[in-house]
């Protein structure tokens, strides 16, 4: 992995006016180059479509186990895209996806382009959204026309080990945390500041 990847953490934020959303992407920053990034890809408003967590166990429902499932695939859709640690929690997924290097994809929708978000083929967000999409194209074949996804997602930029086996670590305590977690609509934390966070 190179040395020069780029620091990051973005948080979520839209921007309602002139109906469009801004970017929450490092504007130089390009998402498409060699390297390991942390995602997270959040349900709409929190809702724990995906399963729950009983006496720390996880335990996933129809659509979460489709939502593993799918994310699992993702480097049959994409060559050139490897999964390291990741988890399907009850209203978000952590994943650590890996770009090789930058290749010929097996499948992509089609890509609309609008002022608010320019997405570039073969990177993170092409990959993110392909992956949302077959997921919300499934529920609405399969029934769960309710489900709904939180518009954008999460990124870090994975600068280096320390930092991978850090964030690997948070992953795969996950499900044990739940009770803290600040995305855990039952969390015993009074507020986001006592919530349990990577960040």
């Amino acid at each position: 992995m190179s040395e020069n990847l780029l620091w990051g953490l973005i948080c979520m934020e839209y921007s309602h006016k002139l109906h469009g959303r801004r970017s929450i992407r490092l504007k130089e920053y390009d998402y498409s180059s060699p390297g390991a990034y942390f995602v997270t890809i959040c349900t709409y408003n929190r809702k724990c479509f995906f399963g729950n967590v009983r006496d720390v166990r996880l335990i996933l429902s129809a659509v979460g186990r489709k939502a593993k499932t799918f994310f699992r695939e993702i480097p049959e859709h994409f060559e050139n895209i490897t999964l390291d640690e990741y988890v399907v929690m009850p209203n978000h997924l952590h994943g650590i996806i890996v770009i090789q290097n930058v290749g010929v994809q097996n499948f992509e929708p089609l890509q609309r382009h609008n002022a608010f978000q320019h997405l570039v083929p073969k990177s993170l967000g092409s990959v993110i959204r392909t992956y949302k999409s077959m997921l919300t194209r499934w529920c609405r074949i399969n029934g769960h026309r309710y489900f709904k996804w939180q518009r954008n997602y999460y990124e870090h930029i994975i600068r280096d080990e320390d930092d991978l086996n850090k964030i690997r670590e948070y992953i795969q305590n996950n499900p044990l945390e739940w009770h803290l977690d600040i995305e855990n609509p039952k969390a015993v934390a009074k507020d986001k500041q006592e919530g349990k966070s990577l960040w």
